[in-house]
């Protein structure tokens, strides 16, 4: 079983740290985990997010308090000590990168060559509404112009080719919001360009954990089979921030994926 999605922003970057995200995979009985960090943590991003800053003084404040922490360099150098040890469980390093029209040759310039097993691209934003934040920021919001502008941009990351995968490619639905028309013709276009650009997707419990009471577990089952029509691969993932959260819901993820089919 894989946990491909799983970040370390709120410990130390040590060997140390990275043994407890060890340890409880092995307790999961995983044999592969995806450890991450998201792009915005590091300085070195900070001008992707701008746009979304001026918008909202909710972003804003978040960013001032959350973003530009951690050292880019102390990151690379912890995958390369991680590398040099065996462990029981296979571990691959990556960057979720915050997907933002016109900043693609940023992200490559950032990330080329920088020895990242592969980068994960996500939609936290559309436009400059962080429709992830907290149910609040909902009110007043067009449901169904933000969905529609939500899949252009899902299908825009896919296209840029910049990605090995899309991470959790319809956490728009965590707070309940649906629209009022089928998503159908979203599935397919959004599939059709992962397929074309050889990405996966990340089938992600962690809307799941965050929101219970709202979300359901993992990628809508049309969502899932239209993915699987266009052969695009499915990796499972919990979205962990603490060792204590590695592997969450992974037996259940797969099961869905089989009950979809």
């Amino acid at each position: 079983m894989t946990d491909g999605h799983i970040h370390l922003e709120y410990g130390d970057y040590t060997l140390a740290y990275v043994q407890k995200f060890v340890d409880k995979a092995v307790e999961m009985q995983l044999d592969e985990i995806g450890l991450l960090e998201h792009n915005y943590m590091f300085p070195e991003f900070a001008p992707m997010y701008d746009s979304v800053r001026a918008g909202s003084a909710f972003i804003d404040d978040w960013f001032r308090r959350k973003a530009g922490r951690k050292n880019y360099e102390e990151y690379l150098c912890l995958m390369e000590e991680v590398r040099k040890r065996d462990y029981p469980v296979k571990i691959r390093f990556a960057l979720e990168v915050c997907y933002f029209k016109g900043y693609e040759d940023l992200v490559v310039q950032l990330t080329k060559d920088k020895g990242f097993d592969f980068l994960l691209g996500s939609i936290h934003f559309v436009g400059n509404f962080a429709f992830d934040h907290t149910a609040d920021l909902w009110e007043g919001i067009d449901v169904d112009k933000t969905y529609r502008q939500y899949f252009e941009d899902s299908v825009s990351l896919a296209e840029s080719r910049i990605f090995d995968g899309l991470g959790h490619p319809d956490s728009i639905k965590l707070f309940g919001h649906k629209p009022s028309f089928p998503l159908t013709a979203s599935y397919e276009r959004l599939a059709e360009a992962l397929a074309d650009s050889g990405m996966y997707a990340d089938q992600n419990s962690g809307t799941k954990r965050r929101c219970p009471e709202t979300s359901p577990l993992g990628m809508d089952p049309e969502l899932i089979r239209i993915l699987q029509k266009h052969h695009v691969p499915i990796i499972t993932s919990s979205d962990a921030h603490y060792p204590e959260d590695v592997g969450y819901m992974i037996k259940e993820l797969e099961a869905c994926v089989k009950k979809a089919l």
